[in-house]
């Protein structure tokens, strides 16, 4: 049981938190000064496999995270951004820009951390760190519960309402074959030519409130 519990601590640690991305018909923003999040709003993943998810978040979790995300998603950040890291019955992680440049400037930027008042239960998302005040972009989403990682500071901030099971049927046969490194340094190029069947997120938006 305790090997078992160390192994899953040392592929958490493995969660390092960078940025890239691509956009084709929308312009992404550079990064600016955090802007405050709603206290809840939902936000909506379309999939290259049809699927589509929708996200609840609630500030309250983890405000300096749920900023930062709420930003990034603004910003079309997240739009053609590869699921390059999938480990069946734990996590599946995203959030490097296609962009080498633009995935720069984000994770030159790093955000400190919050404290964790939400367990990483299956269908949470979670900010991936490198340690201490890391987060950037790459962002993960449970696939069972994971409450290990709940005390190596791992502050989930919100979790899949609808679309589970089109994050389940993400294709998980590149595992964690995905070099970090290049991706950061090629982009998109690289994750294309080396891994063409790769699931990745066609767009990403805010569900913006209508007026009553």
């Amino acid at each position: 049981m305790k090997s078992a519990f160390l192994f899953l601590s040392l592929i958490a640690v493995f969660l390092l938190a960078s940025t890239t991305l691509v956009a084709q018909d929308e312009e992404v923003k550079p990064v600016e000064e955090a802007e405050q999040a709603p206290a809840r709003f939902k936000v909506i993943f379309e999939l290259s496999n049809d699927g589509e998810v929708e996200i609840e978040v609630a500030r309250k979790l983890a405000p300096l995270g749920v900023d930062h995300f709420y930003k990034l998603v603004k910003s079309c950040f997240y739009n053609e951004c590869r699921f390059f890291r999938v480990v069946p019955d734990f996590v599946v992680q995203f959030g490097i820009n296609g962009d080498p440049e633009l995935q720069k400037k984000w994770k030159d930027a790093p955000i400190k951390d919050d404290p964790v008042l939400f367990s990483n239960r299956k269908g949470t998302i979670c900010f991936a760190t490198a340690g201490e005040n890391t987060r950037t972009s790459q962002l993960f989403i449970n696939l069972k519960d994971n409450m290990n990682l709940d005390g190596l500071g791992f502050a989930a901030f919100g979790r899949v309402n609808k679309g589970m099971k089109f994050v389940e049927a993400i294709n998980a046969e590149y595992g964690q074959t995905p070099n970090q490194g290049f991706i950061q340094e090629q982009g998109n190029e690289y994750l294309k030519k080396e891994f063409p069947k790769m699931d990745y997120i066609k767009k990403a938006y805010v569900v913006e409130k209508k007026d009553k």
